[in-house]
């Protein structure tokens, strides 16, 4: 067991972090480019206790996340690669996750209407592009930021910020980080291999 290995102030950390992560909170990226982008989201996921972020890299090669700039989240942060958007989403649909893709489109939902306590996953697309229309399809609801400016869209990195950040005021009001989803025989498995990092 390392957990002996680690000091005191640090173990607490990593207790507190692990039992406060969010396993029913996933997030999706699909094909987005930029390195920095991709490590902003990174840490935006750590911030706000996701667990694991599922990449769906068709159209672009999956970039290099800088330890720099992601502050180590990428670290921190479980990944999992998928080849096409069905495979991500059915295996996503195994577990028991609802599918949320971000677009602006005059069917989407607003994204303060969504209830981001249940099991869900939310998808952000391409920077130029958006989500592919095989997502549109396949997801169980589109949303979008409204916006109160002539500009209409944020940068992916920005967008999925604040939609984890309203997923992470929902669930704190709901009390679902004052617990762990976790059994205490997983939770201790967890913190073992969080001592290994």
């Amino acid at each position: 067991m390392l957990q002996k290995f680690k000091t005191e102030k640090r173990l607490k950390k990593i207790r507190k972090v692990v039992k406060q992560r969010q396993h029913s909170l996933k997030v999706v990226l699909e094909d987005i480019h930029d390195p920095h982008n991709v490590s902003a989201i990174y840490r935006t996921c750590d911030s706000v206790g996701v667990d694991k972020v599922s990449l769906l890299y068709i159209k672009e090669k999956f970039p290099k996340i800088s330890r720099v700039s992601s502050s180590s989240a990428n670290k921190w942060v479980k990944s999992e690669r998928f080849q096409t958007a069905k495979e991500c989403f059915d295996n996503l649909r195994k577990e028991g996750f609802k599918i949320y893709a971000s677009k602006l489109d005059e069917g989407a939902k607003d994204l303060y209407e969504l209830n981001l306590t249940e099991k869900v996953a939310i998808v952000m697309g391409n920077e130029h592009r958006g989500i592919s229309e095989e997502v549109v399809e396949l997801a169980d609801e589109i949303f979008y930021i409204p916006m109160r400016g002539m500009i209409q869209s944020l940068n992916v990195s920005v967008a999925t910020a604040v939609t984890l950040y309203e997923a992470q005021r929902q669930r704190a009001n709901s009390g679902m980080y004052i617990t762990s989803d976790l059994s205490d025989e997983n939770l201790e498995t967890e913190i073992d291999k969080w001592c290994e990092k």
